[in-house]
């Protein structure tokens, strides 16, 4: 769906519900797409212990190492 700015403006509440039912709401100015309307999406809940398990491919040999920039803080 594409509304014209005036048209987003008298309809902020219907455009902002339909966005957030997953319709695609595009503003537009002169018919030329300004932005899209998108949901942000909030992570809530806790994460489950082992929910990251094979996400990690690899990890460095020196991943713990002492970084350099930090030399002068022995």
């Amino acid at each position: 769906m594409q509304v014209n700015i005036a048209q987003a403006k008298a309809r902020l509440s219907e455009l902002v519900q339909k966005a957030m039912l997953g319709e695609e709401v595009v503003i537009a100015k002169d018919n030329k797409p300004l932005l899209r309307l998108t949901p942000i999406v909030i992570l809530t809940g806790k994460r489950a212990p082992g929910s990251g398990k094979a996400q990690i491919l690899s990890i460095s040999d020196d991943f713990d190492a002492p970084l350099s920039e930090f030399d002068g803080y022995k």
